[in-house]
C-alpha cells in the first residue's frame, strides 16, 4: 500500500518529535531505534526511508528541541522581568522533572560532547540563550556574566536531577535561584 507524501511527512515529523523527547529524557545512546519506532507503531526497517542514519535523526531531533525551547524562551524573555522569569522556569520543579520537554543542553549536548560529536545546533541554542540573557544585563562584561549564569543554571539543574535526596535536590535549585536573582538586583 502506497502512502501519500503528506502521510510520509507527518510520520517523519512524528519520529522527530518522539526522538527529541526520548533523547532529552534518556539520552542518545540509551534510545534504540527499534523501541523508538515501535512506540510509534512503526517498523524498524521503515526508519531508513525517513533518515540516513541515527546521527541524522539526532540532529533533526536537536533542532526540534531547539525550536520548542526557543518558543518558550521568547515568551519568558518578553515578560516584565525576563531574567527572573527565565531563571525561575529553568530551575523549576517542572524543568527538573520533565527533561523530555526541557532544555536539551543538559542531556543531548553533553552526550554529543562526550562522543566527540558537537553539533552546530547546540551552538545555536546556547548562543540564543546567552544573547537573551545578555540583553537583560546592565554594566560591564555582560557577555561573560551571561555565560556564568547559563553555566550555573545548567550545572545546578543537572546536579539536582542526579541527587536521590529530593529535599537536597530542591535545595540545590532554591539556593542557585536565590543567588542568581540576588546577584541580578
Amino acid at each position: 500500500m502506497r502512502y501519500s507524501q503528506d502521510h510520509k511527512a507527518q510520520t517523519h515529523q512524528r519520529i522527530i518529535k518522539e526522538a527529541s523527547a526520548r533523547f532529552r529524557k534518556d539520552g542518545i545512546g540509551a534510545t534504540g531505534l527499534q523501541p523508538l519506532m515501535k512506540a510509534l507503531g512503526l517498523t524498524h526497517g521503515g526508519f531508513y526511508s525517513h533518515f540516513k542514519s541515527k546521527d541524522d535523526l539526532v540532529e533533526k531531533a536537536l533542532q526540534e528541541a531547539s525550536d520548542q525551547v526557543d518558543e518558550l524562551c521568547e515568551e519568558l524573555f518578553s515578560q516584565e522581568h525576563p531574567l527572573k522569569a527565565f531563571i525561575e522556569t529553568y530551575l523549576s520543579e517542572w524543568h527538573q522533572t520533565s527533561p523530555h520537554e526541557g532544555c536539551p543542553l543538559l542531556t543531548i549536548s553533553s552526550e554529543l560532547g562526550l562522543r566527540g560529536q558537537p553539533s552546530p545546533t547546540t551552538d545555536k541554542i546556547l548562543n540564543a540563550r546567552l544573547d537573551q540573557i545578555e540583553q537583560t544585563l546592565e554594566g560591564e562584561k555582560t557577555a561573560d556574566r551571561a555565560i556564568v549564569i547559563m553555566s550555573t543554571l545548567i550545572g545546578s539543574l543537572l546536579l539536582s536531577r542526579s541527587i536521590a535526596d529530593a529535599d537536597f535536590a530542591q535545595k540545590i535549585l532554591d539556593v542557585t535561584r536565590d543567588h542568581l536573582l540576588q546577584s541580578d538586583d
